[in-house]
């Protein structure tokens, strides 16, 4: 299993839809000071279920929402979609690939959905699914599945 790509949409400095596409080989986000590049791992970290708004650098979970600046206006909302490649099923879900999303709205309403890609289930239509952690914490056997992108 391997991250395949991250689409993050007015995530802290990411106003605008933004999708990294992730290599099989070494990935890198280089960058000078200020650019956004931690916010990179915030939003896989977030799309993964993390709670603590101080492990994503925020005082409050609306942090994470684009606040605007003198030229741009804030954003209702934030949206991370982590895209994985599950063809070893490390992940038990029979897709060769999986997408996980997490939203929150600016008032306080947030989710957590997951979808397979469309050419597993047919080339016209999406299979989606709510899994029992939907809008809570991705589960720590998950969790650990998914981390080990991070080491």
């Amino acid at each position: 299993m391997h991250l395949k790509s991250l689409e993050i949409q007015g995530f802290k400095s990411f106003p605008d839809k933004t999708t990294i596409q992730f290599g099989s080989d070494i990935t890198a986000i280089v960058g000078p000071n200020g650019s956004g590049k931690s916010n990179i791992s915030d939003a896989i970290r977030w799309v993964m279920g993390e709670q603590n708004t101080k492990t994503l650098r925020g005082a409050k979970m609306e942090d994470v929402i684009f606040g605007g600046t003198q030229k741009r206006t804030a954003v209702g909302f934030a949206e991370a979609t982590l895209t994985l490649d599950n063809s070893d099923r490390a992940l038990a879900y029979d897709a060769d690939e999986v997408m996980v999303t997490r939203r929150y709205y600016r008032p306080g309403r947030a989710s957590i959905t997951s979808t397979s890609s469309p050419p597993v289930c047919g080339t016209s239509t999406s299979c989606s699914w709510t899994p029992a952690w939907a809008g809570r914490a991705i589960p720590t056997s998950a969790r650990a599945a998914l981390t080990r992108f991070w080491r």
